[in-house]
């Protein structure tokens, strides 16, 4: 009988934190149209997980390369969530909304293998991918009763974070950058260059770095976010790295650590305090 009530117990509470999040699909008209022969209204998709406690605030995300989150229903998330993937449910818990950021429908192209052929950084650091978010923000206000925002990238995710933290202001409580992207690829500049020489001084609303300190990626090398940092910089040490260098498994994602990573980003969502080092 006691194994019984165990076997319960687990079940009730697997199902009570997966009910602390509810995936919604979010649709705006981005205000332009798009197409060569016809014409058809550009939209900017995202996908709200909404808590099921109160909350007045949400997380932006951007996802890693390549860069282009594909949204066709409220059941894509996952896949565009890095590794905040399996921790949704502690943000859930802190009273906060992530929402899984997409490219608009005019830059949503990517080819087989993985390869994005638009929303590069000619439109992340334009003024009308800044428009286009503020849409979203909107109807978060006005539909969902949330008044502060954050935005965050991983890896090739963080030229928006960058970008739209510059071009968004005050208009946003803060920004979060993951594994920065430092380093263009030398086969194609168009996704990466306009960050090598990025002034993050320019930014006016509070910022985080989080990056792991073994960090073998290339392009998100962590001597380059340390030189920029002001005792803001979260260093992720440990962890496992396995399979691509630059991939979700491996240190440049927080491959063993992600748990403590989530956990230091909403300590400094909810209180500014930033956690020097986690997992030593």
């Amino acid at each position: 009988m006691k194994w019984l009530l165990s076997i319960c117990a687990l079940v009730c509470f697997n199902h009570a934190i997966a009910q602390t999040i509810t995936p919604i699909l979010l649709e705006v008209d981005a205000g332009r149209e798009s197409g060569v022969f016809s014409k058809s209204p550009v939209i900017q998709r995202a996908i709200l997980l909404k808590p099921s406690v109160p909350s007045d605030t949400a997380l932006l995300f951007y996802r890693g390369w390549s860069g282009i989150a594909n949204i066709n229903s409220e059941n894509d998330w996952k896949r565009n969530l890095n590794y905040l993937k399996n921790n949704t449910e502690l943000f859930a818990q802190a009273g906060i909304a992530l929402v899984v950021m997409d490219c608009p429908s005019d830059e949503n192209k990517v080819a087989p293998g993985n390869k994005p052929l638009a929303c590069n950084d000619d439109y992340r650091s334009s003024k009308q991918h800044a428009d286009d978010v503020r849409k979203i923000i909107a109807l978060l206000k006005e539909k969902y009763g949330i008044n502060n925002f954050y935005v965050m990238g991983h890896s090739y995710g963080t030229i928006s974070s960058k970008w739209l933290a510059k071009n968004l202001g005050n208009e946003i409580q803060g920004s979060i950058h993951s594994a920065s992207m430092t380093n263009a690829s030398p086969y194609n500049r168009g996704y990466g260059s306009s960050v090598e020489s990025f002034d993050m001084s320019e930014l006016k609303a509070p910022v985080l770095n989080i990056h792991h300190g073994d960090d073998q990626c290339p392009h998100t090398p962590y001597s380059t976010v340390v030189a920029y940092s002001k005792n803001n910089l979260i260093t992720v040490k440990g962890g496992e790295g396995t399979g691509d260098i630059c991939g979700g498994t491996h240190l440049h994602s927080m491959g063993g650590r992600e748990e403590l990573a989530t956990k230091a980003i909403i300590q400094w969502i909810k209180t500014r305090q930033v956690q020097a080092v986690v997992g030593e």
